[in-house]
């Protein structure tokens, strides 16, 4: 694991190169503080200490060429932004939305154009979190973000596609903060895609706060898929008003070691959270996956559905945590953690966690781990399917509860095309 020199300047440095407010410039040296004192987070039953997540010597601005991306690295829809690196290569926003008072910017623009909004929701969905130390280390270090606000009655009908990718044409981190904010009795759906450009090998840090307002509908879909040589940790995090409700529908098909955090806190009465995950690893990839719902208020509701598959001496370990707080009366929270074993060598771990600290609740789990049923390899191979062909159709029916939870099609197509790509290599 890298030694990270303990170094005020470049936080500074950092702060002063990019003539940042002041408002940044104390939150940054803040959390730098904070990173001093904290310790990684822990992942039940997944080892990761010696990982390098911190690279002290390429923490700069630096500009990415917009020439090195292809022709599918561009935006799919005409609503959305695309960040390569710590350059935001393009950000189409209809002129209708523009004027209804939607924002869609790179954070550093936002917090100089829109500094009364920044420093009102800028790391409120984690502000009682101080022990992270890759979530401090985000927030103190951060070179690039995406801010997008949807103001008050505001119903956005198309997806807003969110491209990150990451610039490993050289040594540089990827360290990344987005914020977004959706009003009360607004709703939008959300494409993330987050991919990568060269071969280096880099650390990739990406945090995501969501605060959603009273009655607000939230879908956010996520796409995954940074190449074998970057180490990779993410948090996403779901902050949830009165009656507010957000739909995760992450797919992690990255190549490299991954470790992540999704966590939903219901804070308020009739929130509702739906978390929709699924995993493929592959060579001697290690994943572990923290995907937690913390029912705060009363009659909140929480799904976690979390469904893995593992190729070759690869390593999954799925901690679904369920956490209903004293005082949230009338709650619901259910979880499926299944993973499914392509290889007698790999290793895979569904781990069902509940906190129950209230009596008039319901909660549930079901966790499996477990091998390809012959039964179906046999029924289909019987049918004259080829063995290998035979397999992914078992895959894809393994995984077709959470794919089919996905609203946008572009992004489920994007999902089936990674998988069938890693399926094919095996």
């Amino acid at each position: 694991m890298t030694t990270f020199a303990v170094n005020p300047e470049m936080v500074k440095q950092l702060t002063q190169a990019h003539a940042e407010p002041l408002g940044l410039a104390r939150r940054r040296n803040q959390a730098y503080q904070l990173w001093t004192d904290s310790t990684l987070p822990e992942i039940r039953q997944f080892k990761f200490r010696n990982w390098d997540f911190f690279d002290p010597l390429t923490i700069q601005w630096q500009n990415s060429d917009p020439q090195l991306l292809d022709q599918t690295q561009v935006l799919k829809q005409n609503q959305g932004l695309v960040q390569f690196g710590q350059t935001t290569t393009a950000v189409h926003l209809s002129a209708d939305l523009e004027e209804q008072g939607v924002i869609l910017s790179d954070i550093f623009s936002a917090f100089q154009m829109y500094p009364e909004l920044l420093e009102q929701y800028f790391n409120r969905a984690w502000e009682q979190i101080t022990t992270d130390q890759l979530l401090n280390y985000n927030n103190a270090f951060f070179t690039s973000g995406i801010f997008l606000y949807i103001p008050p009655q505001t119903v956005i009908s198309e997806p807003l596609e969110l491209q990150i990718i990451q610039d490993s044409t050289r040594k540089q981190p990827l360290i990344s903060h987005c914020l977004i904010v959706v009003a009360e009795n607004s709703a939008v759906t959300i494409d993330e895609h987050l991919s990568t450009v060269g071969a280096n090998s880099n650390q990739a840090n990406l945090c995501t706060e969501v605060l959603a307002g009273a009655n607000s509908q939230v879908k956010f879909a996520a796409l995954d898929e940074l190449a074998e040589a970057t180490t990779f940790y993410f948090r996403k995090q779901a902050l949830l008003a009165d009656n507010a409700h957000i739909e995760w529908s992450v797919g992690l098909m990255n190549s490299g070691n991954t470790v992540g955090q999704i966590e939903s806190r219901l804070a308020a009465p009739g929130s509702r959270a739906d978390s929709n995950v699924i995993a493929v690893t592959e060579g001697q990839q290690q994943v572990g996956i923290n995907n937690t719902a913390i029912n705060e208020a009363p009659h909140t509701v929480s799904n976690i559905n979390q469904h893995g598959v593992l190729l070759n001496d690869s390593q999954l370990v799925f901690n679904g945590i369920g956490n209903i707080i004293h005082g949230a009366h009338g709650s619901q929270a259910e979880q499926k953690n299944k993973i499914l074993m392509m290889s007698n060598q790999a290793v895979g771990k569904a781990n069902p966690i509940l906190f129950i600290h209230e009596n008039d609740v319901e909660a549930g789990h079901a966790a499996s781990v477990g091998p390809v049923d012959p039964s179906q390899l046999y029924y289909l191979t019987s049918r004259g399917i080829p063995y290998a062909q035979a397999k992914r159709l078992v895959i894809r029916g393994f995984l077709g509860s959470v794919i089919g939870s996905v609203t946008s099609k572009a992004t489920r197509e994007r999902m089936i095309a990674v998988l069938e790509r890693k399926l094919q290599r095996e």
